[in-house]
């Protein structure tokens, strides 16, 4: 039987250090991988992080919004802080619980969806009036989630662990590979990925992003990936997974 993605080859843009779970998977099932990070994760500098884990060591609750949340937030306490017993964690989504089963935190609420609105749709965040919330994140996150927690009456403080940025990337090789037609998807996993890309290609590049059917697992990013002007926009379920099984079944059905 023919691997369901033998002879074509997928754009990863994935971090460098988070993008190998998923470009195995997409060689498992046949395909060839060019790995191009669109986005940097860098470590907040520890010393500047003490009140907050300060106030983590006296929360009620935790949530970690991201794998990257997870990675550097318990980096970070695990060096310069604690986490109380008596603080609940939560996750959004099985890769973020996944990274703090790995790094011994075994007591997680997740929800069944991948997103801060699945989170606050979880009983035990509905009634939080009172209740100190640490919300662990990179710079500059989403507002929904702290907005909505804190007019149900919690007390919202942030540990903000990580930067994301803009590589220094060499985009000829990519170009290059567009141009002839050797790209036949590509895989975004933030908003922001796709930004840096978009700028990295520039004016050449963008009419070839845009006639390459793009994945995307989840819906808001499609819909930024719409607004760049892709013009077929796949939106997966999450995960690696649910990304390899949205590549097979499109190609699938391609010729």
């Amino acid at each position: 039987m023919t691997a369901p993605l033998a002879g074509r080859t997928v754009l990863v843009t994935r971090p460098q250090q988070q993008a190998a779970a998923l470009s195995q998977a997409i060689r498992a099932a046949g395909g060839e991988v060019f790995d191009f990070p669109a986005l940097v994760i860098e470590a907040v500098p520890l010393d500047t992080l003490s009140a907050s884990l300060t106030q983590l060591e006296a929360a009620d609750i935790a949530i970690f919004i991201s794998p990257n949340a997870a990675q550097f937030g318990m980096a970070a306490i695990q060096t310069m802080g604690r986490l109380s017993a008596s603080t609940e964690i939560f996750a959004v989504g099985p890769g973020t619980t996944r990274v703090l089963r790995d790094l011994d935190v075994l007591q997680i609420i997740t929800p069944q969806g991948q997103d801060s609105e699945a989170l606050l749709a979880l009983p035990q965040l509905q009634h939080v009036a009172g209740k100190r919330v640490v919300i662990v994140r990179g710079v500059g996150g989403r507002a929904l989630l702290s907005d909505t927690l804190t007019t149900r009456g919690a007390d919202v403080q942030f540990l903000e662990c990580y930067r994301r940025g803009c590589p220094q990337a060499d985009v000829a090789p990519l170009l290059s590979r567009l141009q002839t037609g050797g790209i036949d998807a590509v895989t975004i996993t933030s908003a922001e990925a796709l930004h840096n890309l978009a700028g990295l290609l520039g004016e050449a590049g963008a009419p070839m992003l845009a006639n390459t059917p793009l994945f995307a697992p989840h819906e808001k990013i499609a819909e930024a990936a719409r607004r760049f002007g892709i013009a077929h926009v796949i939106t997966t379920p999450g995960g690696d997974d649910g990304l390899v099984d949205g590549l097979i079944n499109w190609f699938r059905n391609t010729p």
